[in-house]
């Protein structure tokens, strides 16, 4: 396949792009276009003609979208309508990767037919971005508790924030060194998720974009599991082989939540997309063991 991918240089952006040259030989455009800008991503869009277009670009700064809201809603709402709409005039399978904040996480275990409602603005943004994909024959893909390899900057250290991202990284860079590692614990954070791979969630994301008939559908990147913070914590000793005596459990520090909502139980259920699309549903300890093949190896984990 011929795929325009968006957000290539960013976390899971990198790895859809590595699944689909790695894993199926796809042929991937990454450059960087003014999203903004219609006729600019039209053009790029004639240029290449693609099979597929993954739109995973976001306004990774949260500080930036709350001083410049208008900014954030281009960058979000508008490229997102820009890519839905000159892909549909093309008839081109479009995803939007969405995200598990779009939900208010009262609940958890969230199927992809539950209708969202955001606590804070990114997850606002996403939820509108979905809309608008959805009445434009779009697809959508929500990623939830990501973890794994960042093959753009392999290296570079990983912080714990109050989502799951990157969580795993960073215990795991810390407790290799030798060092204690505070697991943040708090109603106010993103407490239980359903964590997933960033190379699976590539997998899922571009057998929605092959498969017949996913347009205006709804799929979720996750495995099998719904766990707590210290739950994942501990998991992620045990498959890595790292000392949980080093682990130390506490509130988060208030620089990082001043401000901010996060929802608590952002846990989905991604059986209904397993049976559309014949994707696995790997358990955590599974995914664990996946992203540690990928950290020893440079090599992707084959969950498929």
């Amino acid at each position: 396949m011929r795929i325009i991918l968006t957000g290539a240089s960013g976390f899971v952006g990198c790895n859809i792009a590595k699944v689909m040259t790695d894993h199926h030989g796809d042929d991937v455009f990454a450059e960087r276009v003014d999203m903004t800008n219609r006729t600019e991503i039209e053009s790029h869009i004639d240029e290449h003609e693609p099979d597929a277009i993954v739109h995973c670009a976001i306004l990774n700064d949260w500080d930036l979208m709350y001083s410049d809201r208008h900014l954030a809603w281009d960058s979000y709402v508008g490229a997102t309508r820009n890519y839905m709409v000159a892909a549909e005039e093309r008839e081109i399978p479009c995803v939007l990767v969405s995200t598990d904040f779009v939900f208010d996480g009262t609940r958890g275990n969230y199927l992809e037919t539950d209708v969202p409602n955001p606590v804070n603005f990114y997850g606002f943004l996403k939820a509108a971005s979905e809309v608008v994909a959805l009445e434009h024959n779009g697809i959508v893909a929500r990623v939830s508790g990501v973890n794994g390899q960042h093959w753009a900057r392999p290296t570079t250290p990983r912080a714990q924030d109050p989502g799951f991202g990157y969580f795993v990284a960073s215990l795991v860079d810390a407790l290799e060194a030798g060092n204690t590692f505070t697991v943040w614990e708090g109603p106010e954070l993103n407490s239980r998720a359903s964590p997933s791979l960033a190379s699976m969630c590539g997998e899922v994301i571009r057998t929605a974009a092959a498969t017949e008939g996913t347009a205006g559908s709804i799929f979720h990147c996750c495995g099998s599991e719904a766990v707590t913070r210290r739950q994942l914590a501990e998991a992620a000793c045990k498959v890595f082989s790292l000392d949980p005596g080093l682990l130390r459990f506490g509130p988060a520090p208030a620089s990082e939540l001043e401000g901010k909502r996060f929802p608590h139980d952002s846990s989905l259920s991604a059986v209904a997309t397993s049976e559309r699309l014949g994707t696995p549903l790997p358990t955590v300890e599974e995914l664990l063991k996946g992203f540690l093949h990928e950290r020893l190896t440079g090599q992707l984990a084959d969950l498929r």
